[in-house]
């Protein structure tokens, strides 16, 4: 019984430093990195889900976080860095983290990205010190299927956000709950 016990708590240890380990800080990684990762990351969901492509013609900036790990057994946590595009271009980069807790075990990377349809949205996340997702602007994670059956009369929510390139051995990938925060990069 007590080589379980210490087995789970190795394993609870393990997790959560990869979690708090993993992510190099922002001012490390550098703004070319973030960049390449998040052009990278949208050339793939654009391949991926075509429809992702006609949605971000319309958004006025997508955010996009390449690469969030997430990890727990019990308690849980994610950190990611990704950069807000408006035209094209950079404007900011972010982090996104999150803390959650029940019946979870495992680690798990994955990738977002939100869209930001209205001006409103856009300046909720600017004035806002650290936005906190599901409070604040509408959320609405689409799947492809979904997303196909979007078009301009539809578009009636805040923000719609694309999970993609999951991997690893956890269940799910929830967005409710994270919160994003301006980060300083170096270049």
């Amino acid at each position: 019984m007590l080589q379980i016990r210490v087995s789970v708590i190795g394993f609870f240890v393990l997790a959560l430093l990869l979690v708090a380990g993993a992510p190099v800080p922002a001012e490390a990684s550098g703004a070319s990195a973030i960049d390449r990762s998040v052009d990278n990351a949208l050339a793939r969901l654009y391949r991926e889900i075509p429809a992702a492509k006609r949605l971000a013609k319309q958004a006025k900036a997508i955010l996009v976080f390449p690469s969030v790990t997430k990890g727990g057994l019990m308690v849980g946590g994610q950190y990611g860095e990704g950069a807000l595009r408006k035209g094209g271009k950079t404007v900011g980069y972010y982090k996104t983290t999150a803390v959650s807790y029940g019946l979870q075990a495992g680690v798990q990377k994955f990738g977002y990205a939100l869209f930001f349809m209205s001006d409103a949205a856009l300046q909720h996340l600017d004035r806002s010190d650290g936005w906190e997702v599901g409070v604040g602007p509408s959320v609405v994670v689409l799947d492809e299927g979904m997303a196909k059956t979007l078009t301009t009369t539809t578009l009636r929510d805040d923000v719609y956000a694309f999970i993609f390139s999951q991997r690893g051995l956890m269940a799910g990938a929830g967005l409710q709950g994270a919160k994003i925060t301006p980060i300083a990069v170096g270049r």
